[in-house]
């Protein structure tokens, strides 16, 4: 089943993606660096070169991407705020495109429903601005992409 996305207001928008698995191993599969890598790589043509989690209040978090052919690259940075394995963490991101952009505030929740788990992240910013172009980079599309593989790969038994 793929995302949706609900601005539920002029800085808040929610992803909500259903998983085939646990919770348990859905939460692993994002927090687990060496499992991350081999999915979170957005659409075809890119990968991720980097990936640095500390996962605790405090901790922080960098994810490197690039273009395969070499072209382009970004990367992102957060601060960990708070964590309850394994049913949610909150966090503080800055993406580097290259150049900084605002924080933008993650919580990702890991909710049980049907078997299965229910993702749902919810990300808020301070000005609607910020979320207008946050939404106009394709974002969207590259997150199904990548979890459509973790979909497909890392969550089957």
């Amino acid at each position: 089943m793929p995302l949706t996305l609900d601005r539920t207001s002029p800085t808040t928008a929610r992803v909500t993606r259903f998983f085939a698995a646990p919770p348990e191993r859905v939460y692993a599969a994002h927090t687990d660096p060496e499992v991350l890598r081999q999915w979170l790589t957005g659409p075809d043509g890119w990968q991720m070169t980097r990936c640095e989690i500390d996962l605790r209040p405090g901790g922080h978090m960098r994810y490197d991407w690039q273009a395969l052919d070499g072209s382009y690259g970004f990367h992102m940075i957060a601060e960990v705020l708070e964590v309850e394995e394994p049913s949610r963490i909150l966090h503080v991101e800055r993406m580097y495109l290259p150049d900084e952009t605002p924080p933008n505030r993650v919580e990702t929740r890991f909710q049980p429903q049907d078997g299965g788990t229910l993702l749902v992240m919810t990300m808020q910013v301070d000005e609607a601005e910020t979320m207008d172009a946050m939404l106009a980079t394709g974002m969207t599309d590259g997150m199904e992409a990548s979890y459509a593989k973790l979909d497909a790969g890392f969550l089957r038994e």
